[in-house]
Formats: C-alpha cells, sequence, structure tokens
C-alpha cells in the first residue's frame, strides 16, 4: 500500500515546543477490521516500507512470513522527518527539541486518529525498539506482545557516547553524512565480522584496502538518499531512549505495563549489549511482569536483526504463528 497521512496539529514536545506534524504511514495485509494489528517500528535508516519487493524487513514480513500478512493488519508509521515522504517538514530544522517519547506519543495519536484501541504486537529494531519501549510505559495496557530487538528501555553510557560523537560528525565534518556513517558502521559490525568478510585484502583498482572501499561505498550510499537533518534527528532519538525518566524509576515505569515483553537480543551487538537485555529481563521477572529473553547468534553485531532472518523467524514464530487467527 502507498504513504497515507495524518495531520496532528499543535503537538507539544516533551519540553514544551510546540509543533504541528504530518504522520506518513502505510498498511499491509489485512484491514484492521478484520485482523489483529501488527505495529512495525522502523530503525534508524529504516522506513515505512516494511513488505514486499523493496521492504527492508520483507524476509519477516509478507505472506506465508513470519509476520503473515494473509492473517494479520500490519502499520508502519514514518518517523516523522525521517524523509521517506520527501518532506523534511519544519520539527527536523529544531531535532534537539524531540526525544524517543515524543515520537511514541505521536504515534499513538496516529493510532487514535486511526481508531486502533488494542495492538496485537509491537515489535522494531535498534531505536524502533525503543519507541515500542516508550509507547508501552505511555499505555501500558495497549500492547499484547512488547518485542523490542537489538534495544533496550534505556540509552546507556556507551550509546549516548557514540551518539555525541555522530553529534560531533554531523555538526563539524565538511562531509557530515558520509562521514557519520564510516563511524556507525564500526558499532554496527564487530571485529570478527570485518575480518570474515575483508580479512586484510585489497581492492587493487581503488588502491585501499576492501574494508575502506566498503566504508567509503556505504557513506556515499547513504549520503544519496538520506538529508542531513534527518540524520541529525534520528541521531538524537537513538540518545533519548529512557522510560524512567520523569518517572522516578525503571520499576516504577513498567509496573502497569501488561504487556508480554519478548527481548531479542544479539550476543554480538555492540550498542544494545546482551548484558544489558538480560539485566532488563532478570529485572523484569523480580517485579512479575510477562517477560521471555530471546537471542540471536551472530558474528555481525547489531546489524544481525537485518542480516540473521532464519534466526529472528525461528525465535518469533511462536508468538505470531500460535495465535488464533482466522484466515478468509
Amino acid at each position: 500500500m502507498g504513504l497515507k497521512y495524518l495531520e496532528i496539529s499543535n503537538f507539544k514536545t516533551e519540553i514544551g515546543k510546540q509543533s504541528s506534524i504530518t504522520l506518513s504511514y502505510q498498511f499491509f495485509g489485512k484491514s484492521i477490521d478484520e485482523a489483529p494489528v501488527v505495529l512495525v517500528n522502523h530503525a534508524l535508516t529504516g522506513n515505512s516500507n516494511v513488505s514486499g519487493k523493496d521492504g527492508w524487513w520483507s524476509h519477516l514480513i509478507g505472506k506465508d512470513k513470519c509476520i503473515d500478512t494473509n492473517q494479520y493488519s500490519v502499520l508502519a508509521f514514518n518517523i516523522p522527518g525521517n524523509g521517506f515522504d520527501n518532506d523534511q517538514q519544519k520539527l527536523i530544522a529544531n531535532y534537539k527539541d524531540f526525544t524517543t517519547r515524543d515520537i511514541a506519543k505521536i504515534f499513538a495519536l496516529g493510532l487514535e486518529a486511526l481508531k486502533i484501541h488494542s495492538l496485537f504486537a509491537v515489535i522494531g529494531g535498534s531505536v524502533g525498539g525503543g519507541i515500542a519501549w516508550e509507547l508501552a510505559a505511555l499505555y501500558p495496557k495497549l500492547i499484547e506482545n512488547l518485542i523490542p530487538i537489538a534495544s533496550d528501555w534505556k540509552s546507556t553510557d556507551w550509546l549516548i557516547a557514540n551518539c555525541y560523537l555522530q553529534d560531533l560528525i554531523l555538526c563539524n565534518s565538511s562531509n557530515p553524512i558520509a562521514d557519520a556513517r564510516v563511524h556507525a558502521m564500526l558499532c554496527y559490525r564487530t571485529p570478527v565480522s570485518f575480518k570474515t568478510k575483508f580479512d586484510r585484502t585489497t581492492n587493487e583498482s581503488l588502491g585501499v584496502f576492501n574494508i575502506e572501499s566498503w566504508l567509503i561505498y556505504h557513506g556515499k550510499k547513504l549520503q544519496e538518499r538520506f538529508h542531513l537533518e534527518t540524520y541529525k534527528l534520528m541521531n538524537q532519538l537513538l540518545k533519548t531512549i529512557d522510560i524512567s525518566r520523569g518517572r522516578g524509576s525503571f520499576d516504577k515505569a513498567v509496573s502497569a505495563i501488561t504487556s508480554h515483553i519478548h527481548i531479542v537480543g544479539v550476543n554480538s551487538d555492540l550498542f544494545f549489549t546482551v548484558n544489558e537485555n538480560k539485566e532488563t529481563f532478570f529485572r523484569l521477572k523480580e517485579l512479575k511482569i510477562k517477560t521471555s529473553y530471546h537471542e540471536v547468534k551472530s558474528i555481525h553485531g547489531h546489524d544481525a536483526f537485518l542480516i540473521e532472518y532464519e534466526q529472528l523467524t525461528e525465535l518469533l514464530d511462536p508468538i505470531f504463528k500460535n495465535y488464533n487467527v482466522k484466515v478468509a
């Protein structure tokens, strides 16, 4: 389905700034009045196009896939200002006015406008998982299954430090998008992943190491399709995940959540580490909140949620296949 739009007037951000928002979105699969709804939150360079020929999660979402569009109504919003609808909007000019919680509130207003009052699942990777956590904390009875992948309920000091460096590059480099992307790729993958892929080989035609040509390629590729202000905004959102902010503690923030929380970590993730994921899992268990922990085994680090589709399908199938959905 093509892009559709909602207008949200006089939205007030967490720090009190007011803005009018255009929220774009796409549906896949069955209509919302005949099937359970699954909300998919995209990551930093993603968008609402989650299924079909060019869908970035099409290995997981589609007909007869793990999240089966024969059985579910799949909804994906674009984070306002992500550039997918070719409208940068005025909000991204003031990217530091926005937090991950603001995006969760905007998505909730979108759900309200679409008359969606319950969600079978909310799933997202990286910052998309952070938005899912924020949505669950804001509306603790909204979501039946909360599925943050390669994510967590907060940005750690390590993640904040990397986002700070990203912001410095984006604001000061003469080639900001490409340079920031090169740094980011070092965090998204791992030393073992690079050794396996490149093993110190060289690109003879360019006269550089293959790891260098690969980084140059990814920098140029993002530069061609991404806006600078969009990158600044998305980096800001990644830095501001924290459901405990203003709520006293994590325990208080999750106390009313009725969702089954399915935490999916990646054993080699350098951004959202499995140690943090496990700490969250064990604390939820102590609080007697329905939860489970699953782990993707991969050499590829944070990006494994975009690579290890077979493992993700195996881990997520019990959630989506065991639901008693009548197929028309």
